[in-house]
């Protein structure tokens, strides 16, 4: 066994008590918690989008206490105001200077509640800190501690006092992510543990652990049959006549950036590494696909007015431009 698959192999152990530790805790979202997972080791964010009481705050804040990670929340309403997020300068009248206090922005793992109830200028404010890692408070760089993952999570239900979210802002996010409600069975040991004895979580990992698991993520080979594929799919989006797709282009009105087919390989990277591989699969990029896409589509009126969602609609762009064959450099060198 060489030194990458023996790396490999500890990580997908690693990968293993992390998750074995959450599910100490959470029942159930075993898509959502891989996807989070993904994100972290990709360096990605999350959009994520379910009714409230779907224990998406929970998943986060114990992952966290495994990982030994700072975790904040921050509660979006319309009163916010960027100083909240980011920080302030302070001036204190005895020493006559001013001094720099940080925001909740400040942690490994933040998560944004709600975060369509607060205004353009607080979701600018986050913007910054998503893509560049770093915030400016009175002219002066600050950068998040490393990692840094940012969980922003709508509710679907109530519309009223929010606002839509940039399309430049819904594209820093690597996926959304849809959250259902649990099975009954789910839902049965849900109570049990929570009117039962409080369960007490072990911290398996570090930061630096983290950091360095996530420097592996970037050395997983993917076949460049898969990033073709990748390109060819997001093209398609953005003229799906082109693409042979005449009946799907009056649906959309915008397709997904490049920032999607960026996303789709680191994506596919890290969820071999999870899977306990040093190569992405076909299924690896096939499997991120919808979470990728769904929020990067901008639907036409004529869309919406027939019901149709994104989902639909990447359907249609999966089954024309199919997945490529194994053909990968592990298997020719075999």
């Amino acid at each position: 066994m060489d030194h990458t698959q023996r790396a490999t192999a500890d990580t997908a152990r690693l990968m293993e008590q992390i998750l074995y530790e959450v599910k100490r805790v959470v029942v159930g979202q075993d898509r959502f918690l891989e996807r989070v997972m993904v994100a972290l080791l990709a360096q990605g964010h999350l959009l994520v989008e379910g009714v409230p009481g779907l224990a998406k705050t929970l998943t986060v804040k114990t992952l966290a206490q495994v990982v030994q990670g700072q975790f904040r929340r921050i509660q979006f309403t319309p009163d916010l105001v960027p100083a909240d997020l980011v920080g302030t300068r302070l001036y204190n009248q005895k020493s006559g200077e001013f001094s720099t206090a940080l925001g909740p922005v400040f942690a490994n793992l933040l998560l944004a509640d709600e975060i369509n109830r607060a205004p353009a200028k607080v979701q600018s404010a986050l913007l910054e800190v998503m893509q560049e890692r770093q915030v400016t408070i009175a002219g002066t760089s600050h950068r998040v501690p490393e990692p840094f993952v940012v969980m922003a999570t709508q509710n679907p239900i109530e519309t009223e006092g929010t606002y839509p979210l940039p399309e430049a802002q819904v594209d820093r996010f690597m996926f959304k992510v849809l959250v259902d409600y649990p099975t009954e069975e789910e839902e049965f040991v849900i109570v049990q543990r929570v009117t039962g004895a409080a369960q007490a979580v072990a911290a398996v990992a570090t930061t630096e652990q983290l950091a360095n698991l996530q420097q592996l993520c970037r050395k997983v080979y993917v076949d460049p049959a898969l990033v073709q594929y990748a390109v060819k799919l997001v093209a398609a989006t953005r003229e799906p006549a082109r693409a042979g797709l005449k009946d799907v282009a009056r649906l959309l009105s915008y397709g997904a950036s490049p920032r999607a087919t960026i996303s789709l390989i680191e994506g596919a990277r890290a969820l071999a590494l999870l899977r306990g591989r040093s190569y992405a699969l076909p299924e690896d990029v096939g499997d991120l696909v919808h979470d990728v896409l769904r929020h990067r589509l901008v639907l036409s009126y004529e869309a919406l007015s027939e019901g149709l969602t994104a989902d639909a609609l990447i359907d249609k762009f999966m089954a024309h431009v199919p997945l490529p064959a194994k053909v990968l450099e592990h298997e020719q060198a075999a």
